[in-house]
């Protein structure tokens, strides 16, 4: 029995420390069942990271384990996930998220709980600004970057007259306030002549185009996307509502989107995207070539996004030494990571990731939509400047 328990005790000591360590613990909360188009290819990014990460061995001699739920899209269920995830599992951090009201949520959960969440799609400018915080990070260019990249495209569009068509809720809403902010701002004599609101999900396309029509603007800033935009292109296509405008659209490039419009996509759109197919980067080669390979389709954004997000978790980790709130807080803020799609900077500021969105026009190829003449704009030049974020937050 004696020589029993040395043998075993001999074999613990010489086992890996990798294999004695229990794994970091990361929550992950989503809207899996209502926008699958988005968080579905988001997962499986986030996964590859993952597979690939402790195939090397994870972190600090540790695996890490991704616990992940599904949040509900609503306020409610996402901070009631999160507690359980905190309280019952034990997470280290929680990052993910898509709707942007459900990301304002958790960014205030993760104030009170003293956590870090990384917001991974969330686009308001809330998250980082008004309702920002020391436990919150994000990794997105925000509403205020996209917007901006987008109003340096139209000062030379001529269009002075312009309407809005926005999803009215939290990400839709913002987007439009910074529109009206930043195209007065930056195109003399530029005016806001409609404003239309539909409710998520529930658009009302004839309706809407109709007031759009009447309106009769220069130019449309459209913030719509899935099943609405779908609708919307549709509709706005039959009845020539596009025609001889100038169009800026948030979204409408990422394949996410962009896809299910197949033929009917409204070519010459200004849009962020993201053309996954032509960016020649060997590091995102290597992502493209291991994505396809893994999951036999062709990357998203969201699956960009989430491979991008696993490894600045899992570089922040390495970088702090420990997987506790306040070190990994330090260690996020200023910090630079070298991504797939080139170096990235969390401002120390507000939490705001440099990460930059590719600008372009929608094109017709074959049976599919994609992007042409685009550019990839690097979001550190179109960051809030300091004043501003400290006059937006609470802080």
């Amino acid at each position: 029995m004696i020589r029993w328990l040395a043998l075993g005790m001999a074999l613990a000591l010489g086992a890996p420390a990798s294999a004695q360590q229990a794994p970091i613990k990361i929550g992950e909360l989503n809207s899996y069942a209502r926008w699958a188009a988005f968080t579905v290819p988001y997962r499986n990014g986030w996964q590859l990271a993952l597979d690939e990460i402790n195939a090397k061995g994870g972190v600090l001699g540790r695996k890490i384990e991704i616990i992940s739920r599904e949040d509900g899209a609503t306020t409610g269920d996402a901070t009631r996930v999160a507690d359980e995830l905190v309280t019952r599992e034990g997470v280290s951090l929680l990052f993910g998220s898509f709707l942007s009201n459900v990301g304002v949520a958790m960014a205030d959960y993760a104030n009170q709980k003293k956590i870090v969440y990384v917001a991974a799609e969330p686009l308001t400018d809330a998250i980082t600004m008004a309702q920002g915080n020391r436990y919150t990070f994000r990794v997105r260019p925000s509403n205020y970057m996209q917007v901006g990249m987008l109003v340096e495209q139209a000062k030379a569009s001529g269009a002075k007259r312009w309407a809005i068509v926005a999803p009215n809720y939290e990400y839709g809403q913002s987007a439009a306030q910074v529109f009206k902010r930043l195209i007065q701002e930056r195109v003399p004599g530029a005016e806001i002549v409609a404003e239309q609101y539909p409710a998520l999900g529930k658009i009302e396309a004839g309706a809407t185009v109709s007031a759009l029509e009447q309106a009769k603007p220069d130019g449309i800033f459209n913030v719509l996307f899935g099943p609405d935009l779908t609708q919307f292109v549709r509709e706005g296509n039959t009845r020539g509502l596009f025609e001889d405008k100038s169009i800026l659209s948030l979204l409408t490039g990422e394949p996410e989107w962009l896809l299910p419009l197949k033929d009917e996509v409204p070519e010459g759109w200004t849009v962020t995207g993201y053309p996954w197919d032509e960016i020649t980067e060997p590091k995102h080669k290597a992502f493209v070539d291991a994505y396809r390979a893994k999951f036999n389709e062709t990357p998203r954004l969201g699956s960009l996004l989430g491979y991008m997000v696993v490894y600045m978790i899992r570089d922040t980790i390495e970088r702090s030494g420990s997987a506790e709130s306040d070190a990994l807080v330090k260690a996020f803020q200023d910090a630079k990571f070298d991504t797939v799609i080139g170096p990235v900077t969390m401002r120390g500021i507000d939490h705001q990731a440099s990460m930059g969105a590719w600008v372009g026009k929608l094109v017709l190829k074959g049976a599919t939509g994609g992007m042409t003449d685009w550019k990839y704009h690097d979001g550190t030049s179109f960051l809030p400047t300091e004043a501003e974020v400290k006059a937006a937050r609470k802080e």
